[in-house]
This record gives structure tokens, C-alpha cells and sequence, in this order.
């Protein structure tokens, strides 16, 4: 018997990707949705594990975790970002979200979060560049004013468009 996997992301090439791959172990049923409202009209019912985008277009995935664990009762709700951030993960694991991955994530470290296997650890541990530390900053500053862009740029003492700048630009990446 396969156990039903939702993938909300409004990448369609990763989505068709993934749902292939977890379709060929023969151990999941793939169903994806673009935007997470989508996937709310949709019945309800219960599913194994659902991957949820943090971004998707004008959609937040954060705001729609209860939405979805309670239309769905998931085992797992594992959200998939490229904007990885400590307040992110904690704002995330705060709203009900089992696990957090940052993108791209391995199809094998999908497989280990959905199975409850540890991942292997094959990077040693680096300490954080200027660009990372001051990337964590902004999250944690713009968690800490709910997102509001304005008074985030004003407490970090930089102009609104600057703060917009750098938050449109990727996180930076461990190397």
C-alpha cells in the first residue's frame, strides 16, 4: 500500500521531478499543488507527509501550516525553502511543521525526513561568513516585526529599499 505525499510548491519542474521519483520507490502516491490555498479547496483527508514551499508567489507557506495540518493531519509537514534561516525554522517548527530543509535538498535527504532516518553528516561544521551572519540578522529582525519590512529596515538603521535589496537577493550558502 502506498502512503499518500502532497508537494505544494509553485516550481513545476521540481514538483513533476519529485512526484516521479517518489512515485518510482513505489512507496508513495504523489498528488501537487502550485499554491497552498489549492491545495485547501481540494477534499479533505488524511496523508502521510506533506513538502510545502515557504515561498510561493504571493503566498507565504508559513501562514498556511495549521491550514494544512489540519485539512490534512500529516504525519509529517516538512516546509522546503531557499530562503533558510534560523527564525524561519523556528517560526516554522513553532507552527506545527516537523522539519525544515533548505533547498536544493537531496532527493535522499527527502527520503531520510519522510522514513525518520538520519541524514549523514558529510560536511564539517564552518564557521559563518560576514554574509551569513548578517543574513541571520535581517531574519531574526524581521521575524522579531512580523515581517513588516519598514520597521525592520528602521531598526536595522538602513532604507527600506536597501533592506528590500538584500532580502531578494538568495541566502547566502555555506561553502
Amino acid at each position: 500500500m502506498t502512503k499518500p505525499l502532497i508537494i505544494v510548491d509553485d516550481d513545476t519542474r521540481l514538483t513533476t521531478v519529485l512526484a516521479r521519483r517518489f512515485a518510482a520507490t513505489g512507496k508513495y502516491s504523489v498528488t501537487t499543488y502550485a499554491q497552498a490555498s489549492e491545495a485547501l479547496k481540494a477534499p479533505a483527508c488524511s496523508c502521510y507527509a506533506i513538502l510545502l514551499d515557504m515561498m510561493m508567489g504571493d503566498e507565504l507557506g508559513l501562514e498556511f501550516i495549521a491550514a494544512l495540518k489540519a485539512h490534512y493531519q500529516p504525519e509529517h509537514l516538512i516546509i522546503m525553502t531557499g530562503y533558510a534561516s534560523i527564525a524561519t525554522t523556528v517560526t516554522a517548527l513553532k507552527r506545527g511543521a516537523t522539519d525544515y530543509l533548505a533547498k536544493p535538498a537531496s532527493f535522499n535527504e527527502l527520503i531520510s525526513k519522510l522514513e525518520g532516518q538520519p541524514v549523514a553528516e558529510t560536511a564539517e561544521h564552518k564557521p559563518l561568513t560576514a554574509a551569513q551572519a548578517e543574513w541571520e540578522h535581517i531574519q531574526r529582525m524581521l521575524g522579531e516585526h512580523d515581517g513588516n519590512i519598514s520597521r525592520t529596515a528602521e531598526a536595522l538603521g538602513m532604507h527600506r529599499r536597501s533592506l528590500q535589496r538584500k532580502l531578494q537577493k538568495h541566502s547566502p550558502t555555506k561553502k
